[in-house]
């Protein structure tokens, strides 16, 4: 039987890149997103059959381990765990366009916003997993986070914090599940080309990375196809970025 790949956030941007390519691997996908409309959507454009759309809030914990239930009982055992939820600002070398960014003027509420979505939202699905992924063979877990999470940058205190989070996070998850032949890799984009970047002008972005243009979703994709299908590399930070993280 083919892996079974469940895509957190798989509904758009990279993880919709994702969910495609590894469909295009062979791969069954569950795929996961907060708005079960999109998912389905995605699901009706992969190659192949068997997927699943399935709806959840990776922030709220009853609604992730349901998920997974479902996802165990329906399908089986998870071999790759990708988790591309998330909310964010865009990056932006223009403080100047996101001051309301700054964290004096960051609302609490905003704050637990993004941690609870891009960090616990990723522990909690990790969690969930494992516990199927410990009784597959080959099986690996990529997390998106972010170049800002290893570089910081002014106006996004709380975003780079939860993204720089997930290193530790995932670096520490691999060092768990070694001995048990599960892999954990930390995949950091910077500008790419997805609705989250959509409000900024990518020509004031391009004096700042040295290969001179944004990504696309499908790069970074291949990136995680890199690392989910690398059987000898865990607990590492990949950076796709196109130079960015030289010059910040």
């Amino acid at each position: 039987m083919s892996r079974l790949a469940v895509v957190c956030g798989g509904s758009r941007g990279i993880g919709k890149a994702v969910s495609r390519l590894l469909a295009e691997r062979g791969c069954r996908l569950a795929v996961v997103s907060r708005n079960e409309d999109a998912a389905r959507s995605t699901v009706a454009s992969l190659r192949g059959a068997d997927h699943v759309a399935l709806s959840c809030d990776v922030s709220k914990e009853q609604e992730v381990q349901k998920t997974f239930e479902t996802i165990q009982n329906t399908c089986g055992n998870i071999s790759y765990l990708v988790n591309a939820a998330g909310i964010n600002r865009p990056l932006c070398v223009c403080v100047c366009l996101f001051r309301d960014a700054l964290l004096l003027r960051t609302k609490p509420e905003d704050m637990l916003a993004l941690l609870h979505t891009n960090l616990l939202g990723t522990m909690l699905t990790c969690r969930a997993a494992l516990r199927s992924m410990l009784h597959t063979q080959g099986a690996a877990i990529v997390n998106i986070g972010s170049v800002v999470g290893l570089k910081g940058n002014a106006g996004q205190c709380v975003y780079s914090a939860s993204k720089a989070g997930l290193e530790g996070f995932t670096r520490s998850l691999a060092k768990e599940v070694a001995s048990r032949n599960v892999r954990v890799n930390l995949l950091a984009p910077g500008f790419i080309r997805t609705d989250m970047t959509a409000g900024l002008k990518e020509e004031d972005g391009l004096r700042s990375i040295p290969l001179g243009r944004f990504g696309v979703p499908e790069e970074v994709a291949q990136a995680v196809l890199f690392l989910l299908e690398s059987s000898y590399i865990t607990g590492q930070v990949l950076v796709v970025d196109g130079g960015l993280q030289l010059v910040m």
